[in-house]
């Protein structure tokens, strides 16, 4: 806007403002104030509607402005009695000088909004193009819609790892094309449910290693009973990451979805796992069954065994190794770091705009596959512990202690760990895996998890301070370990959301030039956006897989939004603007 149109404008603002707080109060309009007998609505005004002095059409005052009637109506009191002027018309040297000076002040604000709906505007078509192409490819078993529903459909590896309930195994589908030749070579074991790989045993031929693409997640099954519709409705937790086609071979699935008391059906996030298949079978023998988990194996396997003949099962992709395991073997660079943290940070944001709240996140239930030059994508899985209640969403109602607050009790956030049950009581969950991250992140920094450790190196939610915190040390990026204390802020209200938390990471990682300019304005940042959109569908469209860093890239402007980003701004610029 031209400087000649803010004066004009300002001016307009200025007069129609001024008119409205020094009017005579009469009995629809007192002091600014319209009274039941005014009923003006959005378009009208109180007063005269036509004439010399009625007020300019179009020049509404928005509620963020109300703020200035007292002020305004004394100013221009003081005004009048120092001229004695009639500032209604606008005469003596003291009217014009008011309506010059408030005149400039609403041009400017004026001026400030129309820049920000520009920004607004192009976040969201920034957004709209991104959330296109950000799509995930169809998972394995796309193009065999009616398959892979039945235990006997996959051929069963060896163990990947097991946790409190449930053991996870490696499998493939022989009728897969890539496997049908590796699959000949595969004896199988005779009676026990699904083909599985044998163990220790030598067979006729020197077998080719199949590839085992799938990961099957075996339930253990001790209070649900042995029926399909009592198994989904105890283990329904587990089914929030399930894709539409999951559950269409179980009977009633349907039905069970559709339910209200079913879970919600989480959206697909590419850091989030995805469940394929979910079905219920008989419980088989698989291999260090009964070694591992004897216990909860059905009697007919092990006569001491306390769980049911059947549950229920999950097919997911295979990943190599856990969180913690992949960090038992590396130590990330402190950008590296950066990048695994934002990635959980995207994760739980997709959680929380869905109203769901993982409530178990920890190293072990992170999954990490490697990009082509060996840099960790990182991938949330196990919602057994999950709020995921349509009907309380994230605000969880604590009336006794019989309320599950969730898994870990280690990484529970202190809102949690610390609510007292009442009639009235209630645990907000929005920003607690947020928290949860934070903690994580000291372990993803090489460091250790402070509320893991021992004797004075252990912290504990409910009654840790932040200047227990350990340090960060220097190495690490100034806005990376700013983000981390303000994470494990013990005040929720003053913890960032994880998705401004997320925009903190990548404008550190992305928008460094646009950081460094003392007057930061939308108008630059929105060419910074255009700018960064360019050159992410250019780097996607170069590369044959998607390296990390434009994937990550590709996210944050699939998730664009003005406000959460300028908040996300305005963090970094205090955080280095301190001593």
């Amino acid at each position: 806007m031209a400087v000649r149109q803010a004066l004009g404008r300002g001016l307009q603002l200025g007069r129609a403002l001024l008119l409205r707080f020094t009017a005579k109060p009469g009995p629809a309009y007192a002091w600014g104030r319209p009274g039941p007998a005014a009923g003006w609505g959005r378009g009208e005004r109180p007063g005269r509607t036509g004439g010399p002095g009625a007020e300019p059409r179009g020049l509404g005052l928005p509620d963020r402005y109300r703020f200035f009637r007292q002020s305004v109506a004394g100013l221009a009191a003081r005004l009048q009695r120092q001229f004695v002027v009639r500032v209604r018309g606008g005469a003596g040297p003291g009217g014009r000088a008011v309506f010059l000076a408030f005149g400039l002040g609403l041009g400017l604000i004026e001026e400030k909004q129309a820049e920000g709906r520009r920004a607004a505007s192009a976040c969201r078509e920034i957004q709209a193009i991104f959330t296109q192409k950000s799509k995930l490819v169809p998972d394995p078993l796309n193009m065999r819609r009616w398959q892979g529903f039945r235990l006997e459909d996959y051929l069963i590896g060896q163990s990947i790892g097991k946790g409190c309930s449930a053991a996870v195994y490696e499998a493939t589908m022989p009728a897969l094309p890539q496997h049908l030749e590796e699959a000949k070579h595969i004896r199988p074991l005779p009676g026990r449910g699904p083909d599985v790989v044998p163990q220790g045993e030598e067979v006729n031929q020197a077998p080719v290693a199949p590839a085992f693409p799938f990961a099957i997640k075996m339930m253990w099954n001790i209070s649900a009973g042995s029926s399909s519709e009592a198994i989904l409705s105890t283990m329904s937790q587990e089914l929030v990451p399930a894709s539409r086609v999951a559950l269409a071979g179980e009977y009633g699935a349907f039905t069970y979805r559709k339910s209200k008391g079913g879970p919600k059906q989480l959206a697909p996030h590419p850091n989030i796992i995805r469940v394929f298949r979910a079905f219920t079978s008989s419980v088989p023998l698989l291999p260090g069954a009964l070694t591992d988990y004897p216990d909860v194996l059905p009697p007919r396997l092990h006569p001491e065994g306390l769980g049911h003949g059947r549950t229920l099962f999950l097919v997911m992709k295979n990943y190599p190794c856990t969180l913690r395991q992949y960090l038992r073997e590396n130590v990330p660079s402190p950008r590296l770091a950066t990048m695994m943290t934002l990635q959980l940070l995207e994760g739980v944001d997709h959680l929380v705009q869905q109203g769901i709240a993982h409530r178990d996140l920890k190293s072990d239930n992170i999954l990490v596959e490697l990009d082509a030059d060996g840099c960790p994508w990182l991938v949330i899985s196990d919602f057994g512990c999950c709020l995921a209640d349509e009907r309380v969403g994230l605000q969880l109602p604590f009336t006794s202690w019989y309320v599950d607050r969730g898994g870990n009790g280690c990484l529970m956030a202190p809102e949690v760990s610390t609510a007292r049950p009442g009639p009235r009581a209630v645990i907000d969950y929005s920003k607690a895996d947020a928290w949860a991250v934070g903690a994580i992140a000291y372990e993803i920094l090489g460091l250790a998890n402070p509320f893991y450790g021992q004797g004075r190196a252990h912290l504990e939610s409910r009654s840790y301070q932040e200047a227990q915190l350990p340090a960060v040390p220097e190495s690490v990026p100034l806005d990376m370990r700013q983000l981390v204390r303000a994470l494990l802020q013990r005040d929720a209200s003053k913890r960032p959301s994880a998705r401004v938390a997320a925009n903190v990471l990548h404008l550190s990682l992305w928008g460094e030039h646009i950081l460094a300019r003392k007057n930061m304005k939308l108008d630059r940042m929105t060419g910074w956006l255009l700018q960064h959109s360019a050159s992410t569908l250019l780097a996607n469209r170069l590369t044959e897989k998607s390296c990390v860093e434009t994937k990550l890239k590709m996210l944050f402007l699939a998730n664009l939004e003005c406000d959460a980003l300028c908040q996300a701004a305005l963090l970094l610029c205090s955080w280095r603007a301190a001593p």
